[in-house]
Parts: structure tokens; sequence; C-alpha cells
């Protein structure tokens, strides 16, 4: 169900009625919309049946359904955010609270079940921390700064098979070659360096990524799509993680298309 989320005509018609004060026409349509809208975030059916008797209660159901989309997405990624930082910083626990305080308030199914996948990540995430070995289940980035943590202090790496593999394909994932990723992996110090360079240059890829983006913006808004470009190719000429070189090339050649027609 989360996937076919479509929030967007609930939103437009907010904005129209909410914000440009235009009258709420009760089509069959607006009808079908608030009630699939008011289910979506949690609103009873009784509650929504009663609102759609007139038009004052069906604005006020309107100011409702919107209130809870906007403020469950501020409220989702604000934790989002500052857990993803809690776990670089290896405070596990501090992020897991985040996500647990998020869902002591929060109503909207959606919005809770991204937080409770990201609260089972967290303490997954957990169980890294205290074996010192990789999760299969789990991304390779999101445990990085878990295991780096674990080098920082003082803990070697255990190189298990699975913790070779592991080093292999965080690698790869940000451009290390083979040939320098394998004689790193002969001892527990040169893994743990090899860890250090591979979270660095995941940390080095995503200021670039966004400082790149936030200027090509402004740079595209002004209507200076040389300028946009110009951006990119820089960033491309330094970058070597592939999924941020990926990222550059897309946004390149988005704005290589030609403007859609009016």
């Amino acid at each position: 169900m989360a996937a076919e989320l479509d929030w967007e005509p609930i939103r437009a018609l907010g904005r129209r009625v909410i914000e440009r004060d235009e009258p709420l026409e009760l089509s069959d349509e607006v009808r079908a919309l608030l009630q699939r809208s008011a289910e979506e975030v949690a609103l009873s059916p009784e509650d929504v049946a009663s609102a759609l008797r007139s038009v004052p209660t069906a604005a006020t159901l309107l100011r409702e359904i919107t209130r809870r989309i906007d403020e469950g997405s501020d409220r989702l990624c604000k934790a989002q955010l500052q857990a993803s930082d809690l776990q670089d910083a290896g405070d596990l626990d501090g992020a897991c609270r985040l996500m647990e305080e998020v869902l002591a308030v929060e109503v909207v199914p959606h919005y809770r079940r991204i937080a409770e996948s990201e609260l089972r990540e967290s303490t997954r995430l957990k169980s890294v921390a205290a074996s010192g070995q990789p999760d299969p289940k789990l991304s390779v980035r999101s445990q990085l700064p878990v295991l780096l943590h674990r080098v920082q202090q003082g803990q070697p790496l255990e190189l298990t098979e699975g913790m070779r593999a592991f080093l292999r394909r965080a690698a790869a994932d940000v451009g290390i070659s083979e040939a320098e990723t394998e004689p790193a992996l002969a001892s527990p110090e040169s893994a743990g360096a090899l860890l250090g360079q591979i979270m660095g240059r995941f940390r080095d890829g995503a200021d670039r990524l966004e400082n790149a983006l936030s200027r090509m913006s402004e740079l595209r808004d002004a209507g200076d799509l040389e300028g946009a470009r110009q951006q990119l190719r820089e960033w491309l000429a330094v970058e070597v993680v592939p999924r941020y070189r990926r990222a550059a090339e897309e946004n390149l050649a988005a704005l290589d298309e030609p403007p859609p027609a009016l």
C-alpha cells in the first residue's frame, strides 16, 4: 500500500482551498479523494462520513488530512536526519529513541511503517556493533560507521570470510579497485584502515553531491543552464564513487532535455 500512495492530488486541493481560499466543490471526485486520503491518514470512517455532509465540515476534514500528512512528513524527515547523524556518531541507542518518539505520536500508517522499519534497522545495527560482524540484511552504508566506530574504540576487525566479503563489496561501492582492496585484507590493521578510507569516500562524496546539486539548482533556476551544467561537469571530474557519478550523469542528462511543451 505504501508504494501506491499519491498525496499530490490532496495536497493540490489543499493549496487551492486552504492557501488560495478557493471554494470547495463537493463533486463525486472530490468526495472520493477526501474519503481515500482520510483513510490513508487514519481518520475514522464515521468521522469522514459526518464531515462529508456539508462543505464547511468537508473543508475542515481537508485541513486535518493535509495537517497530518505535512506534520507527519516533517516529523519523520527530521527524525531520520537526526538518527542518521547519531548512527554515524555511534549512538545507536539515541537513533532508536528518535524513532520510538515518532511512533509514540504518529498516527499515519505510512509514516509509522517507515519509522518501524528505521527502528528495526537501528536495532539490527546494535547487534552489528556488539558482534563486530556485518549483517547481510542491512545496507553496506549503514554498517560502515558502526564498524568503524568499533575500530576507533580499539577493537580490531575480525577478518572472517563474511567480513572480507563485506569489505570487498563496500570498497567496490566507492570505486576502490580489487588491486587496492586485496592487500588491505591481509591484516586487521590494514583492513581497519581500508574501512576508514571507504567511509571517507562516502562522506566526501555525499558532501560534494549536496553542494553540487544545491549550486546547480540555483543556477538552473536563475536561467543559467550552462553554469548549472558546468557545476555537474566539475563534480564528475573529481567524483570516484559510482553511485554519486550516476547521480551527476542523470542530473546532467536532465539539464539537456528539452523543456516540457506548454
